[in-house]
């Protein structure tokens, strides 16, 4: 009976001791991330890259890129127009006129005269809800010689952008919270290093987003507007006598040379002819002999 009571002891003991030691595994399993959190940064990976920054030496929650979604249709508008009017300086008023009209406004301009033609040349931007109704109003301007229209979707674009722009900005928030926690110079140095980089990094995105919600803000409509200029038609020279005459002598003299020119330069020709009438003549006075 004792021995059976201490056998039943010893399993209990046993049993209580296993779920004791599972209970303490998962103790340090939970405690883990709070020791990273605490432990000083580098400590014992001192080469960082991105994806260690943000997945294995901060722990934390990943930036969720897939909520940033365009709440419509992105689209960029674009038109090259081409112009033919009667007079340029009028023109140029009324197109003045419209654009400011339509809300838009002149980013560049330039005028020149050459080939014939006083051209003007200038790029128009314009809020996408008035493009259409300036393109109308500029084709009521002149003739239309050319037109063309192009859209470009950008929404897929503009929402990829702007989740890489979240994503690095987070990266970068991560290194100042590992910055804050160095201990050494190195670290230091190292985590500054990765900080400017990504802070490369983020001006260029911003600066790809700010020209995309430009393009999509604003319209962008080339214009070429151009007057034909007259040309001059040159008057036919008076020619006098002697000028001609002068110019009748020179002709003859060129035929002349020309011929004899040309008589030199056939020698071959006439040497083969001259030798083959002797021939024939000699051939003639020797068949005259034997009939005689």
């Amino acid at each position: 009976m004792k021995y059976s009571l201490g056998i039943a002891v010893g399993l209990a003991a046993l049993l209580c001791g296993c779920s004791q030691a599972k209970k303490d595994q998962e103790a340090v399993a939970d405690a883990a991330p709070q020791y990273l959190m605490s432990a000083p940064a580098l400590q014992e990976s001192p080469n960082l890259d991105d994806k260690e920054a943000t997945a294995d030496v901060i722990p934390g929650p990943r930036p969720y890129t897939e909520s940033i979604v365009a709440p419509s249709r992105l689209l960029i508008y674009h038109a090259d127009l081409r112009l033919k009017v009667a007079s340029l300086p009028r023109a140029s008023a009324s197109l003045d006129s419209l654009v400011h009209g339509n809300g838009g406004y002149l980013s560049a301009a330039t005028e020149v005269r050459a080939d014939g033609e006083w051209r003007q040349a200038m790029t128009i931007r314009v809020a996408p809800a008035r493009f259409q109704p300036l393109m109308a109003a500029l084709g009521g301007v002149g003739t239309v010689e050319e037109k063309k229209l192009t859209t470009d979707d950008v929404t897929a674009q503009h929402a990829d952008v702007a989740a890489r722009l979240a994503t690095k900005r987070a990266v970068e928030k991560r290194y100042i919270d590992l910055l804050a926690r160095a201990r050494k110079i190195s670290e230091v140095l190292e985590i500054e290093g990765k900080i400017g980089e990504v802070r490369e990094e983020i001006e260029s995105t911003e600066s790809r987003l700010k020209t995309l919600n430009d393009e999509v803000a604003y319209s962008t409509i080339s214009l070429t507007c151009y007057q034909p200029l007259p040309q001059p038609v040159p008057e036919a020279p008076v020619v006098s006598f002697s000028s001609r005459l002068v110019e009748s002598f020179y002709t003859g003299w060129t035929l002349i040379t020309s011929l004899l020119i040309g008589m030199v330069a056939i020698w071959p020709f006439l040497l083969l002819g001259g030798a083959g009438w002797w021939a024939v003549r000699r051939w003639r006075r020797s068949i005259a002999q034997v009939q005689s």
